[in-house]
């Protein structure tokens, strides 16, 4: 029998998830939500290649922030969209992988390359409560003027600086400061601006 992970905690498992909380995604209105990211995210790809400007209230009704002048090319593929905020000017390639259990910030005039993940959630190392699907988010925040190149998996809880670049293909573990150039997996800064 698994544990009862939650026996003094009378919040549900979506109050769990919001607060940045363990928590089972067994709660219905967690799955609700996630339907309906994918079927906005579905609609907006489909409106995109008829009209991208056109698309753009789509896109707006799917995230939380949407600045002017963003371009964000599908497909887009996130759990619930409503903990995405995007700055202005930002443009963002084709197939973003946005998994946003906790918030996701991107700000001003990034540049994301195609293939990105960005990836909030986190499991257990230890064996039982990952087998009894305990799960938990830390929130990704990409500063300004920021360059993802393709391929780029940013981890949960990373924080990005102003201006960094992320060369293509790196895997971004732990906070980039402000103003370098990162490669490699693990990321790590080879050259300051």
């Amino acid at each position: 029998m698994p544990t009862d992970y939650f026996a003094d905690d009378p919040r549900t498992n979506l109050e769990r998830m919001l607060a940045g909380d363990p928590y089972i995604a067994d709660d219905p209105e967690i799955a609700r939500r996630q339907q309906r990211a994918m079927q906005l995210a579905a609609h907006y790809q489909n409106a995109y290649i008829q009209d991208a400007d056109g698309a753009r209230p789509l896109l707006a009704d799917l995230l939380a922030s949407v600045g002017e002048g963003v371009d964000v090319r599908p497909p887009l593929y996130v759990d619930y969209g409503s903990n995405i905020t995007i700055g202005a000017r930002t443009f963002v390639n084709y197939n973003l992988t946005a998994l946003d259990v906790a918030r996701i910030t991107i700000g001003e005039d990034c540049q994301i390359g195609p293939n990105v993940q960005l990836l909030t959630p986190t499991h257990p190392v230890e064996p039982e409560p990952r087998r009894d699907k305990l799960e938990a988010a830390r929130p990704i925040t990409i500063g300004d003027n920021v360059w993802l190149g393709g391929g780029v998996i940013v981890c949960p809880g990373v924080t990005i600086g102003d201006n960094a670049v992320i060369g293509a293909g790196a895997v971004v573990t732990r906070d980039i400061p402000a103003n370098v150039v990162a490669v490699g997996n693990p990321a790590r800064p080879v050259r300051n601006f």
